[in-house]
């Protein structure tokens, strides 16, 4: 493990905080917690903790003796001083002679002693961090530490490698038991340099910033060297595997939907997938025997937070039997929800706690020959579940590499994910419409496109802009934030259509939602106008459209959980303009496009629905476009814009609503929504 202390940087660090009123103790805690936190194998989403105990002014400018210690929510590898909140430590300390203390009443008490009340709850191993008299503690999950005590003989492996420097504290959950026993092991032998916490992590301290870092550092190194000098294998034994691997873009649509959890009603929770495949990856999941230590459990309890309580195992999916790999899967799967129920139920039973069980699906899947795939109801919860699998693999990697993984049992587990802490985090989240769901918007960069973009992002849905120009459509992702995709995809061309698809398709898993939206118009009398025109039209306002649509049709069958089909028709489908039949011709048959779509395919739940809009600024009408047509009718351009019945101009986001929600309305297929503010020739009958 590399040392990555450089004096001058963190010189430097102190001097720029203290400009922002940040003393020199917290300023060298925010150093040396982005240090350790940027650094995957000591800690990992929320797997780790560090704490200054220092002095801190209130609102009235008493001074107080505080612990500030990592808050909740905040990453290590980024953390700035606010992520450290302060808490006055005398009433932390009285507790140590509290025979108990329950989760509620702990947060109550670290909450009520917050300098600052706006501050984020402080770590749940606050006590622990208090009850240690050195001035810097620092806590991580290492890789290299959790091999070693992963194990059936975990004290001895510690003893062996660490000696007296280290106590060992056995397994108890975190929380005030937690903070009691580390305590009591570590005034045992106040000359330790940390505290090694069975099937958890472990812990150094000191009076200063660079020699708790150090120790870290050096502790994790012995344990990482002692597996290496160990190891009785360099790769797993291999299972059989077929010689021919399918694509991501065929496979993953398949897990994705087997995954997605049944609301009722046609209805899904669906999940975003983030697949990952390396040499590391690939050695772990192709093993002879993955199915039996990859299952075991978790390398230490709160990864049951993040991908439950075991990883779920697919088959190998041989390239050209997909049939065969969707059936494997889903059995799979169900499977894994049999055993998830069952593990609920066994360890719920055991008190009179009131729960609610989570949806039981997986959040990690190990697949041989291909790799990992973490699922998420947003695509940072799917990044997390891969982050995490991949640490996954090589903690039991290492673990098995010179012993075999043994970590605390499922009951332990089960405590942590239905911990009560955690089950008040998930009764206060927010869930958005689209979360979990993967919008494809083509001409994604133009006006309307661009609109409706945003307006799904904001119902929570992942979304991939494809556009004509690469730049454009990536800057309109980019411009949304959150990991949105931006593609090149020419819509008349279907192998540039394919191409999307299938990027779309590695990238999230598949799609649920798409808005066949791209477009152009030609003028031009049509009893005058040339072939080439109409036929060009055509391919662009009709053809794409269906291209488009056939593409979608293959990825919803593939995941089986329906689908969404949204057409741009324009106005001109039903109200023609004159010298506009190039537009209004290929957009008519578009419209009964999206009507034979949802005839045919509405039996395996897709929805196919049309929007019929009007006079929008966009590329099509455009300001040079606008002032010829309002001067034409001897009015202003604002009159011109709102020329209907509400007098009011319609906007592209007016037309992105509708578009949200016909995707919202999960029992309406074959619509056609007008947006125009009132064109009574435009009207259906």
């Amino acid at each position: 493990m590399q040392n990555n202390w450089i004096d001058s940087d963190a010189a430097a660090l102190v001097e720029e905080l203290a400009k922002k009123g940040v003393n020199e103790d917290l300023a060298l805690r925010v150093y040396t917690t982005r240090l350790l936190g940027r650094v995957p194998q000591l800690v990992l989403h929320g797997g780790g903790n560090t704490s200054v105990k220092t002095t801190a002014k209130d609102i009235t400018g008493q001074e107080w003796d505080v612990l500030c210690v990592k808050g909740s929510g905040w990453d290590m590898g980024v953390i700035e001083p606010e992520g450290l909140p302060a808490v006055k430590i005398e009433p932390l300390l009285r507790t140590r002679n509290f025979d108990s203390l329950s989760d509620e009443m702990m947060v109550e008490l670290q909450r009520s002693n917050l300098i600052n009340s706006s501050s984020p709850n402080p770590s749940v191993e606050t006590l622990l961090h208090a009850f240690i008299p050195h001035k810097f503690v620092d806590h991580t999950h290492s890789t290299g530490v959790l091999a070693i005590i992963d194990q059936e003989n975990s004290f001895d492996l510690a003893q062996e490698i660490f000696g007296k420097r280290f106590g060992f504290v056995p397994y108890i959950m975190p929380g005030f038991d937690l903070a009691k026993k580390a305590a009591e092991v570590y005034k045992q032998n106040p000359d330790v340099d940390g505290l090694i916490l069975d099937k958890h992590g472990i812990f150094t301290f000191a009076n200063d910033a660079k020699t708790a870092y150090d120790l870290m550092i050096d502790a994790v190194t012995a344990a990482e060297n002692y597996v290496e000098k160990n190891r009785k294998f360099t790769s797993f034994p291999k299972a059989d595997l077929p010689a021919n691997i399918e694509a991501p873009e065929k496979v993953l649509p398949i897990i994705r939907g087997a995954v997605a959890h049944v609301l009722g009603g046609g209805e899904y929770e669906r999940f975003i997938c983030d697949y990952r495949t390396n040499d590391k990856v690939r050695d772990f999941v192709d093993a002879a025997d993955l199915a039996e230590f990859a299952t075991r459990g978790m390398p230490t309890p709160d990864l049951s937070i993040r991908i439950k309580n075991k990883p779920v195992i697919l088959p190998a999916p041989e390239a050209g039997k997909m049939t065969e790999f969707s059936q494997a899967v889903e059995q799979a799967v169900e499977q894994f929800v049999k055993d998830y129920t069952a593990y609920f139920s066994e360890h719920d039973a055991k008190d009179d706690i009131k729960r609610t069980m989570l949806d039981p699906m997986p959040r990690l899947a190990l697949i041989p020959g291909f790799g990992l795939v973490g699922f998420g109801r947003t695509y940072k919860d799917a990044k997390i579940a891969g982050d995490v699998g991949e640490i996954f693999i090589e903690t039991v990697s290492g673990a098995e590499a010179h012993g075999a993984f043994k970590p605390v049992e499922m009951g332990e587990l089960f405590k942590l994910e239905y911990w009560s802490l955690e089950q008040a985090k998930l009764a206060t989240a927010k869930k958005r419409p689209l979360d979990g769901q993967v919008v494809l918007v083509t001409g994604g960069a133009g006006a309307i496109g661009k609109a409706t973009c945003e307006v799904f992002a904001e119902q929570g849905a992942q979304i991939v802009v494809a556009d004509l120009e690469q730049y454009k459509a990536e800057e309109v992702a980019a411009a949304l934030g959150n990991g949105h995709l931006g593609l090149a995809c020419d819509v008349t061309d279907a192998k540039s259509v394919a191409a999307a698809f299938n990027k779309a398709s590695t990238q999230y898993g598949g799609l649920d939602i798409i808005v066949s939206n791209a477009g152009a118009a030609w003028e031009g009398a049509i009893g005058e106008l040339d072939d080439a025109t109409l036929r060009k039209s055509f391919e662009l306002n009709f053809f794409s459209h269906q291209t488009i649509s056939q593409a979608a049709i293959e990825i919803f069958k593939a995941q089986g959980t329906g689908g969404c089909l949204l057409y741009n028709t324009s106005k001109q489908a039903i109200n023609p303009g004159a010298n506009f039949g190039a537009y209004g011709l290929p957009k008519a048959a578009t419209l009964f496009l999206s009507r034979q779509y949802a005839l045919e395919y509405g039996a395996i739940g897709v929805r196919s629905n049309a929007v019929n809009a009007d006079r929008i600024r966009s590329g099509l009408l455009d300001n040079d476009m606008i002032a010829s047509r309002s001067s034409a009718r001897g009015v202003s351009v604002d009159d011109y814009m709102a020329g209907n019945l509400l007098q009011q101009e319609v906007t592209a986001r007016d037309v992105a609503e509708i578009f949200l929600s016909q995707a919202l309305a999960s029992k309406t297929t074959g619509n056609v929504a007008t947006v125009d503010g009132g064109n009574i020739a435009a009207i259906l009958r």
